[in-house]
């Protein structure tokens, strides 16, 4: 059921990386050649597959060292795609945009896609899969697209690109409204993050085990894997509680993950590689800065310590 080797893809430890360090910014300044190659150094000693999540510069350049460098890493490149609709529920008040805005974001949300195309046709031996989108589903998002659109978006590149499709979204829509998705993608992504849902670590990996499998018993003919799953280390108690992070439930939940689904053959990105202090609020322990298995200086945290070997220079 829901095997992965369906697709012709080898197992293998993955991770979500996004390089962008102290000072840097998506929208206006990117991590270069040399500390990308600085990066992948790091984590090529552990990890075979990386996550990358927007058709942008930055994609561009981790594309161009694993080439240069003969890394031997394989990537599932996403398309970033924004709101196209309003989306008054989202909690945090981001959801609601004007007319002209969201048709300027589907103009270049097309745009994204075309690129996600592009790429994975130059990159077919790098890219092993393709992402039309994360988190734009889910009823708390700030960038709502309908799932019809987005699984228009789905059939653009399957017919397009050689590379199996995809879709990365929260595991709760795939259970009610994303039936048709399901059907047409290659193989199901979801996330899970049991901390964000109020678990302490002693529920970490039985909530995130029932939330994959109440996916994977939903689709019994489709593969499914976790795109995203992780713990934060600090946070100042906006909606984690500072009492449920540290750098220790972290490690608890990276082993435990990592065991069972090593031993279940699921492949899945741990959320993330690096701390990313341009995220979430200004407040230093705003819980989105504070997911990397290193710090933002990369020195490695606990999770992490015992897998990265001492002479490596970081």
């Amino acid at each position: 059921m829901n095997s992965f080797k369906e697709l012709d893809i080898s197992p293998g430890q993955a991770i979500c990386y996004s390089g962008f360090r102290k000072g840097q910014h998506p929208e206006h300044t990117f991590p270069s050649y040399e500390e990308v190659k600085e990066d992948l150094l790091l984590l090529n000693n552990y990890w075979d597959y990386l996550r990358l999540y927007n058709c942008d510069e930055h994609a561009k350049t981790v594309l161009e060292v694993i080439r240069n460098e003969s890394m031997d890493f394989k990537v599932m490149l996403g398309a970033f795609i924004e709101a196209e609709m309003n989306n008054f529920n989202c909690p945090w008040g981001g959801g609601v945009y004007s007319e002209s805005e969201l048709e300027l974001n589907a103009e270049n949300n097309q745009k994204l896609i075309n690129s996600l195309i592009e790429f994975g046709n130059d990159y077919p031996d790098i890219i092993f899969a393709l992402s039309v989108g994360n988190e734009s589903c889910v009823d708390w998002t700030d960038h709502y697209v309908h799932e019809d659109k987005v699984l228009g978006y789905v059939n653009m590149v399957k017919e397009q690109a050689s590379q199996p499709v995809t879709f990365c979204e929260n595991y709760v829509p795939w259970l009610f409204k994303l039936e048709k998705l399901a059907n047409a993608v290659d193989f199901i992504s979801i996330h899970t993050y049991p901390v964000w849902e109020y678990k302490h670590i002693n529920e970490g990996i039985g909530y995130t085990k029932d939330n994959y499998y109440s996916v994977a018993q939903k689709y019994p003919d489709t593969p499914v894997i976790i795109t995203e799953a992780g713990w934060a280390t600090q946070s100042n108690g906006s909606g984690i509680s500072a009492n449920h992070v540290s750098e220790a439930h972290q490690k608890v939940y990276f082993d435990q993950l990592t065991e069972w689904t090593t031993e279940e053959s699921i492949m899945t990105f741990f959320f993330e590689a690096f701390d990313e202090d341009w995220k979430g609020s200004p407040e230093p322990l705003e819980p989105e800065k504070h997911w990397g298995l290193f710090n933002i200086d990369r020195t490695p945290k606990s999770a992490v310590q015992h897998i990265i070997p001492k002479e490596i220079d970081v």
